[in-house]
């Protein structure tokens, strides 16, 4: 059986410095970054996969959605994401929560079921 991946040349852990984990525990793959848009270019030594990440992320993508549209492993791009978010360059945006019923809806919906 054959991954997703294409074959990469170099390994993860050279493109992360050695790195095999994020400088922030909080990235989970349904977090959502959005590329912040404040004229600054990337440092000269940024390589393609940084670069990539963030042209790839200009509108708000979750993590493992720019690791498919990259075809890189989500544990990398997660390294990568958060060595852009230390920098200013990614920022994760909060998903909107939806108005949740009140609570004596949800006790007499409660009080209801137990009664069948």
């Amino acid at each position: 059986m054959t991954s997703g991946y294409r074959d990469h040349p170099v390994r993860s852990y050279v493109l992360t410095g050695g790195r095999a984990h994020p400088s922030r525990n909080t990235l989970r793959p349904e977090t959502l970054l959005c590329a912040v848009d404040d004229g600054r270019e990337l440092p000269v030594g940024a390589g393609r996969h940084e670069r990539a990440l963030l042209e790839t992320c200009r509108g708000t993508l979750a993590l493992a959605e720019l690791a498919a549209y990259l075809r890189l492993p989500t544990s990398l791009v997660a390294v990568l994401a958060s060595d852009l978010l230390d920098a200013g360059y990614l920022a994760v945006r909060s998903s909107v929560l939806p108005d949740l019923p009140a609570v004596d809806l949800l006790e007499e919906v409660l009080d209801g079921l137990r009664r069948f």
